[in-house]
């Protein structure tokens, strides 16, 4: 029922192609020093971007022009993130401005559940960041055809989009059924880890929330470990527990799906303090 089923694979930085992109959304560079002191690179990424089908909506997004003024850099490239360092900014001359309550979800997917959010509350602006074109150009499609002045949407990884944002700078960063990655030989390819948990608390404001929800349990109880025990985040709904979801997370297709064949689905919100 994972909504990012993405390929366990490993990459050397120097072995990539011309259809890969060396850092693909939430990347961790793992650096290690050879005998003959001479530095070898490897990335670990959280999901690998891949191709998939694009439907014509989701291509006229990403090329016409009314649709645009939604897409933050080049939708069609390598998620060259350049000059995105303030998302506040992006708002400055719709309607909220740059002063309104702002999130961040990583990894929208087909942006369903995303656009629902952000049309049922018109006064927070919304950003979404992913690497998968079809994906992108869905999500414009539907912001548009809804003429929605709330989103923005970026192109490549949500790692590094972190550490150029300043601190205190988001209300809610959500993280919606990334890959589990099962296999216990990958699981520093899982999001929810002490590193990258460092960068979202830091791009969090005070009072802020980390949302993420996923239908593997053992990842649930592993994100619970992990942020139960980082410094400057308190589970919302008391250490050890998961919170019931929230009205405002639209119930997925895939989240529907699995609860009828009887699997679980867990959520968590975490406050910075």
């Amino acid at each position: 029922m994972s909504q990012h089923p993405d390929i366990n694979t490993n990459i050397d930085a120097n072995s990539l192609t011309d259809d890969q992109t060396s850092l693909d959304a939430n990347t961790v560079i793992d650096t290690e020093t050879t005998p003959d002191d001479s530095k070898h690179i490897s990335i670990v990424n959280t999901f690998m971007k891949r191709r998939t089908h694009m439907n014509k909506n989701a291509e006229l997004a990403l090329t016409a022009p009314e649709f645009a003024h939604y897409l933050v850099n080049n939708s069609f490239g390598d998620g060259n993130l350049e000059g995105i360092d303030d998302l506040r900014t992006l708002f400055s001359e719709l309607p909220n401005g740059s002063d309104a309550p702002l999130t961040l979800e990583i990894g929208f997917g087909l942006g369903d559940s995303f656009i629902e959010m952000a049309a049922a509350e018109p006064s927070r602006n919304f950003v979404g960041v992913e690497v998968h074109e079809p994906g992108i150009g869905k999500c414009a499609y539907m912001a548009g055809t809804q003429n929605l002045r709330n989103v923005k949407i970026i192109n490549g990884d949500a790692i590094q989009l972190l550490k150029q944002l300043p601190e205190n700078h988001i209300d809610r960063i959500q993280l919606y059924f990334p890959d589990p990655w099962q296999k216990k030989r990958h699981y520093k390819r899982r999001f929810v880890s002490p590193e990258r948990m460092a960068l979202v608390t830091r791009s969090l404001k005070q009072g802020g929330w980390f949302h993420t929800a996923t239908d593997w349990e053992h990842y649930a109880f592993w994100m619970v470990e992990v942020l139960d025990g980082f410094a400057g985040l308190t589970n919302q709904a008391g250490a050890g527990n998961f919170t019931d979801r929230p009205d405002f997370r639209p119930m997925t297709k895939f989240e529907r799906r699995g609860l009828e064949c009887g699997h679980g689905v867990w959520d968590l919100i975490y406050l910075k303090e």
